[in-house]
Parts: C-alpha cells; structure tokens; sequence
C-alpha cells in the first residue's frame, strides 16, 4: 500500500514548488511487544517484557512508555540510567531527535542497542494504522504530537485485541507538554509528566537528580535581575539591518565577567563586560551583539579575579569596581576596543561540566551551588538529596536553562566521576572538560583491523619501491611509541658538484585506514592523538598506533616516501614521492642520536647519515630564518613519572638539542613539498595549513614591555620581526632573549588547516614559518590532517584510487573545522594535565625559586619559573601597590616592577579551593616589608640566601652593572609619573 505526500517549498527567485513524493505504508511491522497475539514474532525479535514490571507508584500496572520528542531531547541524562525499561521510541521521535540534535540522537541509538534496556524502536511514519497526513495549515510540531497519540492509541488498541481477561500492558505516554497532555487525556490515553513520574519511582536513588529543569520562558521571569533577550524574529531583522552582530562568545579565563566576540566589520574582537554586557552568554555561545558608541568603548580589563567561594544569592553587585576605570575614555588610546552588549542567544554550546558541589549551609536543603574546573563556566545551582555523598566527588552536571531571576543558570546532576583528588578521576575530568573522545574503540572499528600476526604481502611490495636496504634511521623524544617518521641520507656518487639523496619516510596509516569505514570515521571524529602527562589517548588504535604503522627499529613496515636530491648548499635539486616498504635500522631518541654526531670515533653508516642530515638541517634552518621565519619559543617541560605509581617525581624544562632541530627542518621541507604538489594537482580541495599575520593591536602591550628594557622591535613583517628578535639580547641575561621569544608567541594567531577552493592565494602563507604554502604529511599516526593529505597524494602519484568526499570542497570544510576544534582542545587538555601534575609534584613540597615577570596586571603580576617553566599570578595588595596603567608597572616606594624584571618567589600549592587547586606564587625578593615573604626555618633562610646569591654572584660584574642600570631606569620612571601627576 503507498500513499503520497507532498511539501510546498520556496526557490531561491521566490517561487513556490510543490513536491509529491510516494510514500509506502505497511501491515506487516511488528509492534515489538511479547504480549502481543497477532504479530508474526520469533522468538528473538521480542523486545518489550509481556509483563513490564511497574516501577511507579502512580502506575500500579504494568505498562509500556512511550516518549514524545522533547522527553528524549531534554531527559536523555534520566533515559541512560536503567531505571527505564520497556519503552517504545517512534519513528517520528528519531526523526525530530535526530533533525535537531545528532549528539543526542546518537546517545538515545546506544541506548537502544542495548537489549538489556528493551527500548524498542517502532516504523509508526510507515504502518498502515499509525501513518497521518499532515492537514493543511498545520503546523509540523503539532502534526507530529498528533502522530504521537494516535501511535499510542494503536498500541492500546493493538495490545487489547484477542486479550479479552484484560490481562496485557497498559500504554501511558510521557510528555512536559500540557496542551498536549490536555488532548491526549481527551482521547483517552493515559498519560503523565515527566517529573511526576520520576518522582514516584521507587528503588532508584538519585534518579530525581538528573531531572532537566523547566526554562523559564523570557517575558514570564519576575524579579529580573538581567536584560530579556531578543526573539529569533528580532535578532534576524537587526543582523540584516546591520544593527546588531553576530559572533562567537569567548570567555576570559583571568575575569568571568569580561569576554570577546570576533565579528565581521571589526578589526579587533567585540568586548563584552559585565553580567548585563555578557547578558547570561556562556563560553561558546552564538550570540547576538549590539555595538555601544564609540564614547563607552572601553579597555580589555587589567584584573586577575579570584573565585570567591560564598553564593551571594540572587543579586549583581555594581561591576564597575571589577572591570576598568570610570573616567573619561581616550577614543584615541590603541588599546580601546570595540565594546558591545549581548543582546540574544542564536544559538546554546551548552555541555556537560565537570566540577565539584558546594553543599548548601542550610541543613537538609536541596539546592547547591556547582563549582565547574572551567573557569570561564559560572556557577551552577542543582537540586540534589545526594549532597553529603557528593561533596567529596567529582561530578558531571549538565545545563538546563538561565532564566532572567536567577544570578547562575540552572542545571541538574548527571553522574560521579570519582573521588576528588583520585588521579584517574582528575584524568577523566581533563579529557570531558576539553571535549576529548576517549572511549574504548567500538567492536565495529576494531573489526577494521588486520590480525595481530599480520605481515607485509609479498603482492603488497611488489606495488611499492623497495628501500629495506637503505640505512634509515628515526629519532623522536624517548619512550615514544607511536614512530610516525624516519630519515636517511647518503651522498651521490657522480661526477660534478657534491650532491645528496635525502628521504623522509612516513607510516603509511592510509593503508589500513580506508575511506568511509567505521575505523576511518573514529579517526576522523577524534581527529588527533592527545598526549597527558601519564597516558596517550589514541587516535587509531594501538595495534596500529605502536604496532603496524610504528616505524620500529629492525622491523619492516609499509611508508610514504618523499625523497630529494639536495645539493651542499641544501637546495632542492629534485623531488619524487612513492609508496614504499623499509626496515629501519635503529629507532634513536634525540639524545641518543646527538651522542653518535658527536662521537667522531663513530665512522659507521648511522653515524654517517646522521651527520649529513645535521649538517644540511643546520643550512635549512639558517635559509628559513634569512626569509623571515620566526623562531619562537615556549615554556616547555618534561616530568619523571614513577612507573608503578605514575605519580610525578621530578619536572624539569626540555632540553632542545641540534638533533630536534634536524627532524624538525626535514619534517618542515617534507611538509612544503607535499603542499606544493596538492596544489598544483588539487588546486579547488587541497588540505593546507595556513598561519595568519596577528594584527598590530596584537603586539601594543608586547612593544611596550621591550621598549621599557631598550629595545624597539619591528613588527611590520615577519622577517623584520625576526631580525629585531635576533638582535634583542642582554648579555648577562642569557635567558632574556628566549623570554622575549616565549612572549612573541602569545602574540600570534592559531595556524589552521583549510581546503585550499576556500581561499585566495594570498592567504596560504604561513607566517611564522614564512613560507607561502604548508600542509602536515608527517604525523598520519596521531592526526587526521596528515591522513586525507596521504590520501590525496597518493591520487596526485597514481599510487591510490580517489573518492568522492575527497575532492567535495564542502566535506573539506566541515572536516577542517573539525580538525581545528580537536587541535586546540588537545593542546588545551595536554596544559591542564600537566598543571595537574603540577600540583600533585608540590603537595608537599615548597621551593624557593628564580622569577621572571611576563605581565603585569592591576592586581599582579604574571611570573615564569624558567627552571620548571611554571607560571602563574602574583596576587598584589593595592594598599601597597600602585598601578601605572598607561606604562603597565607596579610601584611600592622604592621598588618598581615591570615586565621582564627578575625575581625571586617562594612556590607552594594552595588546597583551601578544592576545585581550583593552584600554585601560590609569594615575593621573596626584592623584599618589601610587609608583603614579602619572610622565612621561619633555618633551612628556608638559607635555601633564600642560596637562590638570591646565584642571582647576583659576585664574579659577574656584568651582573652588579645590570643591577645598577636597573635602578637608573626605575628612577627616571618614578621622575616621569611624578612630572605625569
């Protein structure tokens, strides 16, 4: 049987078509229920109990439930729980699920893949006796809220029949919908609220937590403590009127109550400050922003806030006091920024946080405050009967609404992560807060997989060029597994000028990792591998990541090879790419590597290739820097991690030798040339990697810091940049340059990746590199990039067939975006893991360490302990201190600080704040009465003593003379803010 249906649609000219499309309807699908005498069911195709026992005591019956759209959209944190059985999810529900949230959707199919949940899924869009049309001028919403009832009236009809004792299941249908209660109850089904059937279940404790609570709707809200938002009608008509704006809302992470938005029209990001500026935003947020006049522009503000630990109730203090100063506004001064108001909400970013409860003081109350481990997230308030148990875990709490009253949104409990301070609980909360998909590979991908025993098909090598008698060595940082890369070099004997085949072999993943497989999907999804402290979250799974695709020592593998001949001066003479089979002869740490370069007494083919490699490495550095690259720096370290306990021993910085720098220019020069063939071969769907310029205002604070140390950096291009970075060196302050560089960092932009047709030529050029086009080819292992790139390389070589979401520009969009949101969270989720270790590493422990000032704000100063490349705030009294805020210097009588400036600072780890852990940063030296601190013991005055002498060793004049200018230029500060007053 087959009907038809028919839809109105609109061109892009305003014309009206109507489309009829054939729709088939059946009587033969089975209704899932065991109970059931007249569907043809085998025994296997049971799903739903032909006696569901009744968990509600509002039920006394038995009975199946049947859910309508917004149950399973807003409930779905109940819905995973196992309180739930016997429940038939319609077709008209997946669809509405899946059409307005996928993450959901996906949740509510695991849910009914489990058969132990008998969530049953029934086709009512194509049964005969459940199918209805849609009537005219109906709305969808209320066509599928009729589809609903009239499934579950089918369903207590169907089950009755041939069941004349009454002895079958009742049906009673969920739904938060009233007007929708209000028919259904009309019509004679049964049915009730979520919440009142929730909280009447018994034996399920906790089970009332995890309820969503109700949004208050914007013109309803008594007692309004912020602005109502716009309609969507509203905001749609002042965005194409050019009233208002949209954009992203990034939170800062020193103030909760300042943020940005990047919008179109705008060189810098719109500030946003204050809760009636933000407007009940929350990091991420798609919103809509209306821009003040240009005479309430403000500053981005110079405070660091502390998180204060008391709910203050439903009220907003006065923010003036916590963001900028009140007086007149400069429209003139560079750091103005462009200031606006969040004015709606296009669209919530909402997810779930983790975080710890703050049990209320009141005895027996319900209704905590949530503290979330993100500090741009503002408190939570929850209801929960679990407090006492809580208290001392780690929670998952999920938003539900903020409406206009209430000073933190509203939000309900969703799971315990493990007891505060528990390493693996701490781990977990790093990988859900930064978004990091970290289950257990499914049964599906690993079925992707070749057997644990498998080895390289003879068939296989006689496709590829043979390279297992080349001496290919690869050097990465010790204890890695996951070898994605490796090297060789020989000289060429023939007549003429010295000349060198040089080749980078890279894993070739791809020939595991096939196009639309579920293996394939997984590695997309996850994008990259993340490296903790303590554990690597895979992006493939180990029996590729460290086994089939790890290029180890003594050991044949399948690559990807890119091989030049390079001439002594290290240019590229010629360059050909193929698949190929090698055996590399030794898997070398950096350290190991650099001790056989430097051993002469090593004449091996090792040693060799080594030296050729490093020797060329060092030319290709100096060609890069000459065109304008920028060598950067970060505060990198490395932990000893005990290996029973994988507690944290020791920390110490990373150690660079000439060895990183040889794979790193050689991994560079790889990455180039793949580029440069995509684009030529690939010109509208090449995957590339581009790094914008940063904007000047990126650099106002950055030049003004160097200047007040005596040195006027050009940052018009970035070769005139790298050239002022050379040049900016204190001699008796070795560390001062690589400061200099770690800062010139924080200036810049994130590189990404792009599909080539989505940009002009112009924009391909990455500008810390200088170079006019880059891709990554040389990690397939841990990212994704690099695996569509061997893909499209191997189409441009003849090597592979090629596929149709390969070459789709708008796949190749979405998947960026992807790429680039997974990047970063990874980069975010390796920081918070090694501040964890951080504090583990200082639990008990005190040091007494050297300092160096990298901002300086109202109310502190942001410092670097060089030795551990730790950082953090230095809390500043402003009964003490006075703010210069046009130079950004702190004074207190005679001492002045400002960026740059050495000190020495006691470190200690602060646990008051359960949630937010911190190092406590305290001023040892220069010492101000006071503010300072002032050893008790013995061993500490010593330790002080030890660290100020170093600091000031007497053999080192150099060191007496700096100090001695430091004082000069601290005076004629003092001399200008006196003359300034």
């Amino acid at each position: 049987m087959w009907t038809t249906k028919t839809f109105l649609t609109k061109t892009k000219r305003g014309n009206i078509l109507k489309i009829v499309r054939e729709h088939y309807l059946r009587d033969d699908l089975l209704c899932g229920s065991a109970a059931c005498n007249i569907c043809p069911h085998k025994d296997d195709e049971y799903i739903l109990d032909s006696k569901p026992h009744s968990i509600c005591a509002l039920f006394d019956y038995e009975h199946y439930l049947i859910l309508d759209t917004n149950v399973v959209l807003h409930q779905i944190d109940v819905l995973e729980e196992d309180a739930l059985t016997n429940v038939i999810i319609l077709q008209t529900v997946l669809e509405e699920v899946k059409h307005q949230n996928t993450a959901i959707y996906q949740r509510l199919l695991e849910i009914i893949g489990k058969k132990t949940r008998k969530f049953y899924s029934f086709v009512n869009e194509h049964h005969k006796d459940t199918y209805i049309e849609r009537n005219p001028g109906e709305k969808q919403n209320d066509r599928n809220d009729r589809a609903i009832r009239k499934a579950a009236a089918w369903y207590a009809s169907h089950l009755s029949i041939n069941n004349l004792d009454g002895q079958y299941p009742q049906i009673v249908l969920l739904t938060d919908d009233e007007n929708n209660r209000k028919i259904a109850q009309e019509e004679g089904i049964v049915c009730c609220s979520v919440k009142d059937y929730i909280e009447n279940v018994n034996g399920f404790v906790g089970l009332v937590d995890k309820l969503s609570k109700n949004v208050i709707p914007e013109s309803c809200s008594k007692d309004a403590l912020y602005p109502a938002h716009l309609t969507p009608t509203q905001i749609h008509t002042g965005i194409r009127n050019g009233k208002l704006y949209q954009g992203t809302f990034h939170a800062s992470r020193e103030n909760f109550l300042e943020g940005t938005s990047v919008v179109s029209g705008f060189e810098k990001p719109i500030l946003l400050q204050g809760h009636i500026g933000i407007n009940r935003a929350v990091d991420g947020d798609i919103v809509a922003i209306e821009i003040l006049p240009k005479e309430e522009w403000r500053k981005p503000s110079d405070i660091v806030l502390e998180d204060k630990a008391d709910d203050p109730g439903d009220l907003l203090e006065e923010d003036t006091e916590l963001l900028t100063s009140v007086k007149p506004i400069d429209t003139s001064d560079d750091e103005i920024t462009p200031t606006g108001k969040v004015v709606g909400i296009i669209r919530r970013k909402w997810r779930q946080y983790c975080g710890i409860l703050k049990p209320s003081k009141f005895p027996g109350a319900t209704r905590h405050l949530f503290t979330p481990a993100e500090r741009k997230i503002p408190h939570v308030r929850i209801e929960t009967r679990q407090s006492d148990v809580l208290a001392s875990q780690r929670i998952l709490v999920a938003l539900d609404s903020w409406p206009r009253n209430s000073r933190y949104p509203l939000g309900h409990f969703v799971r315990s992560l493990g007891p505060i301070g528990d390493k693996n609980a701490e781990n977990e909360v790093i990988l859900l807060e930064h978004d990091i998909p970290h289950a257990r590979f499914s049964e599906a991908v690993l079925a992707c997989l070749p057997p644990d025993d498998w080895t390289i098909p003879e068939e296989e090598i006689k496709k590829r060029v043979d390279l297992r008698g080349l001496c290919i060595c690869s050097v990465d940082p010790p204890g890695c597994t996951d070898i994605d890369d490796a090297l060789h070099a020989r000289a060429l004997r023939r007549a003429g000028p010295r000349a060198y085949e040089v080749g980078v072999h890279i894993a070739d993943v791809t020939h595991f990792v096939r196009p639309n497989t579920a293996l394939d999907k997984e590695a997309a999804l996850r994008s990259t591998t993340v490296y903790l402290v303590d554990k690597r979250i895979d992006m493939v799974p180990d029996l590729l990541s460290s086994n089939l695709c790890s290029l180890r020592g003594g050991e044949e593998r399948l690559a990807f090879s890119c091989v030049w001949e390079i001439d002594e001066n290290a240019n590229v003479i010629s360059t050909k790419f193929h698949k190929s089979v090698i055996k590399s002869r030794s898997a070398m740490t950096y350290e190991e590597a650099q001790l056989i370069i430097d051993d002469r007494s090593r004449q091996d083919e090792i040693a060799s290739s080594l030296r050729v490699l490093n020797a060329l490495a060092k030319k290709l550095k100096r060609k890069r820097l000459d065109n304008g690259a920028l060598l950067l720096a970060s505060p990198e370290i490395r932990f000893q991690v005990d290996s029973e306990t994988h507690e944290p021993m020791e920390v110490q910085a990373k150690k660079i030798l000439d060895t990183n720098s040889m794979v790193e220019e050689f991994m560079l020069l790889a990455n180039v040339s793949v580029a440069e063939r995509l684009a030529r071969d690939f010109p509208q769907c090449a995957l590339l990697r581009r790094h914008p310029a940063p904007p000047p205002a990126y650099f106002h604070t950055f030049l003004k810091a160097a200047s007040q140390q005596g040195f006027e950096l050009d940052v018009s291009t970035n070769k005139s940049f790298s050239k002022s970075l050379d040049a900016a060196v204190i001699p008796e302050r070795p560390f001062f340059n690589t400061l200099l560089r770690i800062m010139a960092t924080r200036c810049m932009q994130q590189a990404v990746y792009f599909s080539s047709g989505t940009r002009t030529q112009e924009e391909f050029y990455h500008y810390g590199l200088a170079c006019p086009i880059y891709t990554h080819f040389t990690s397939p292992i841990r990212r994704y990039a690099d695996v569509i790139v061997h893909r499209l390389l191997a189409a441009s070589i003849g090597a592979d067939v090629t596929h149709a979401t390969l070459l789709d520009t708008k796949h190749a969009d979405a998947l960026c975006d992807n790429l680039n949101y997974r990047h970063r969270q990874a980069q975010y989720a390796g920081r918070a893991s090694v501040a964890l270790n951080t504090h583990i590493l200082f639990k008990n422990r005190v040091e007494i360490e050297s300092a160096v000032v990298l901002a300086v704000k109202r109310n502190a100063l942001q410092v670097l302990i060089p030795k551990y490349g730790l950082e953090g705030p230095l809390y500043l009294p402003s009964d003490k201190f006075t703010y210069n805020e046009e130079e950004h210097f702190q004074i207190c009588d005679d001492v002045i600080l400002k960026t740059f400036d050495e000190l020495t600072v006691r470190l200690s780890l602060d646990s008051t704040n359960l949630q937010h852990r911190k190092l406590v940063f305290q001023l040892v030296k220069p010492h101000i009465p006071g503010f300072s601190y002032e050893p008790e013991k013995e061993g500490e005055k010593m330790d002080v003593e030890t660290v100020v002498a170093e600091k000031s060793n007497p053999e080192d004049n150099k060191g007496k003379s700096t100090q001695k200018k430091k004082r000069k230029d601290n005076a004629e500060i003092k001399s200008k803010k006196k003359i300034k007053k």
